[in-house]
């Protein structure tokens, strides 16, 4: 994973989970985040976008300003302590991901970036690898509450197929009882 940077988007409002603090919950026994952050060991630097956890070190944090503003304008912040040409951007949730995933998409990728493809065929836009400057060009200079999906689509993408359960995360209580 040399020159790879991560940043981890872990500052969501987790509205359907009644504002829970989404990265802190445990499935088997271990906090979401800590499982995002085994998945990019090896990159660095590790830049986790929202507030600050204790607990968790060996991170670089960031917030977007103000905080609230999207997966966008997160991407923007953390995008602002990245020097290498390509960077890991997950989500904070993320049940189901490895170290493996992230080498995986790493390999694939080929144009602007490579992301992973769940088992409905839906492009996970926050299990991805991309290039740096393809990033950096494709943020709007007015990123809060710009469209992920839209600002990404653009872009040239690999698709990687998950495995069986890769894509996971926690979204809604339910989510978390069937990854428990």
């Amino acid at each position: 994973m040399s020159e790879l940077a991560a940043i981890v988007l872990a500052g969501g409002a987790a509205r359907r989970l009644s504002g829970v603090d989404k990265p802190l919950l445990e499935v088997g026994g271990v906090p979401l985040l800590r499982r995002v952050l085994a998945a990019v060991r090896g990159a660095d630097p590790v830049i986790v976008v929202g507030p600050e956890r204790d607990g968790i070190e060996a991170v670089r944090w960031a917030r977007e300003d103000p905080p609230g503003g999207g997966p966008v304008a997160a991407l923007a912040a953390g995008l602002g302590q990245v020097t290498t040409p390509r960077v890991a951007v997950l989500a904070g949730d993320l049940a189901g991901i490895t170290n493996s995933t992230v080498e995986r998409l790493g390999a694939a990728l080929d144009g602007d970036g490579a992301v992973l493809v769940d088992e409905q065929g839906h492009r996970q836009w926050l299990i991805g690898v991309w290039r740096t400057a393809s990033l950096r060009a494709a943020i709007p200079a007015e990123p809060h509450h710009a469209a992920l999906r839209t600002v990404l689509g653009r872009l040239a993408i690999t698709d990687v197929a998950a495995g069986p359960g890769e894509a996971a995360d926690v979204d809604t209580p339910e989510d978390l009882d069937r990854l428990r």
